[in-house]
């Protein structure tokens, strides 16, 4: 199948669900592009093997076997997240530092190694064929959160400028930690691990943020030397495109690099906003990447549900089921209450007491296309019955954050807000 094919079939899915889901069930977008996408696919593969229709068949696995690890890690990725970080509120970041990176940081190592320790004890429990390494792994693959997924759901909830920027920011920066600790466990996997996981991190980290600074000035300097602000754009992709090769080249993390790179342009267009408002009166330089992350958001949801096509299902399914959704959401608990702790309670944004904030960045942690990437890439050094159970827990995950915990998000914030406000309003009758 040629890649205008695919096209077809993504944009297909995309303007159908859209248009259905936009007028009559109104659900939010990314939501709805993987829910009805995966179940079209699934009642088309039923009706195909049920019917015998051959060329239906055909059709379907050949959609079904989009390199879809290749098209995001090596393709969109970078340019998803300098999108997403070009909208950060760098002020607000500034105030919350400290509790974005421990959250970013220390939460997704204690959530990968907590979600490890207890799926491997549910492992032993059912004489599951995984090594204490492997789940860890897993753990590694479904703890980054999904800042795509994370932004659309709560930009519509109204919450205080604080909470938004720290949940976008730790969902950013998270998936750098996210990879970087996948790529060091799966070096002990594959019993090629030599490195200290101290020296791993500060090589992806620090080697990330130099050649995103680095890259990121020089062009910059370039960028302000012309007044065509289609030239502005191309600078710009060229910047987070160069940046994510050289770390990839060199193992830093590229998703760290991205992220950077978004954040110093962002600050940086600000800076000449002047020039900027004579140069590009009709702001198509912001313009641009609004309109391309979400299209690139909405064919990753497509993608998502489309790719269960080529999906099997593992024969322990109804022990991973139940098992990754509980261990997924009790990991992240504990990650984020130790991060929070360690950061203060004075530093907890949006008036929250420790519990509410809590209980509001674990339920919001959905995630997305990068642990489903993550996973699809194990299979090169898993066993194939490995591989199924790890691919089967990373969808599980998915399906589960980004359509239970989405669709609900919106009762639990109204939830949390009510019970601060009864909070406030009992500490004030005290005093």
């Amino acid at each position: 199948m040629s890649i205008l094919e695919y096209l077809i079939i993504i944009f297909l899915f995309i303007t159908v669900v859209g248009v259905v889901n936009e007028r009559y069930i109104k659900l939010q977008s990314d939501i709805a592009l993987v829910l009805f996408t995966s179940i079209i696919c699934l009642v088309l593969h039923i009706a195909a093997s049920i019917l015998n229709i051959s060329w239906l068949t055909d059709a379907l696995q050949k959609a079904g076997s989009f390199k879809f690890e290749a098209y995001l890690i090596d393709t969109v990725l970078c340019f998803m997240l300098f999108a997403g970080a070009g909208k950060v509120n760098m002020g607000k970041f500034k105030e919350n530092i400290k509790t974005i990176s421990l959250l970013a940081l220390l939460t997704t190592v204690i959530s990968s190694t907590l979600f490890g320790a207890l799926f491997y004890g549910v492992a032993c429990l059912f004489h599951l064929p995984v090594s204490i390494w492997i789940c860890i792994l897993l753990g590694c693959i479904v703890s980054p959160t999904d800042p795509i997924a994370a932004t659309g759901i709560l930009n519509k909830l109204g919450l205080s400028k604080n909470v938004t920027s720290v949940i976008e920011s730790e969902s950013l920066f998270n998936d750098g930690t996210g990879v970087a600790l996948f790529v060091f466990i799966r070096s002990i996997v594959t019993c090629a691990g030599s490195e200290n996981f101290v020296i791993v991190m500060l090589k992806e980290i620090f080697g990330a943020v130099f050649v995103a600074f680095a890259v990121s000035f020089l062009l910059f300097h370039l960028l302000k030397l012309s007044r065509n602000p289609v030239m502005h754009i191309m600078i710009s992709l060229f910047d987070v495109a160069l940046s994510y090769a050289i770390c990839e080249h060199f193992g830093f993390s590229g998703v760290i690099a991205s992220v950077v790179c978004g954040m110093y342009f962002s600050y940086k267009m600000e800076g000449i906003a002047r020039k900027r408002n004579v140069d590009d009166e009709e702001n198509r330089y912001e313009d641009f990447w609004e309109c391309l992350e979400e299209i690139l958001n909405a064919v990753l949801f497509a993608l998502i549900g489309i790719s269960l096509l080529d999906v099997s299902m593992s024969r322990v399914i109804y022990i991973i089921a139940p098992a990754t959704i509980l261990i997924v959401i009790v990991s992240r608990f504990f990650g984020v209450l130790l991060s929070s702790l360690l950061a203060g309670r004075k530093d907890i944004p949006g008036g929250y007491s420790l519990t509410e904030f809590v209980a509001l960045m674990t339920w919001t942690a959905l995630k997305g296309g990068l642990s489903l990437a993550l996973a699809m890439s194990t299979r090169s050094f898993l066993e194939e019955d490995v591989y199924l159970l790890v691919l089967n827990a990373a969808y599980i995950t998915i399906f589960f954050t980004v359509i239970v915990q989405g669709l609900s998000t919106k009762a639990v914030y109204q939830k949390l807000e009510k019970h601060k406000a009864v909070r406030i309003r009992r500490q004030s009758e005290r005093q």
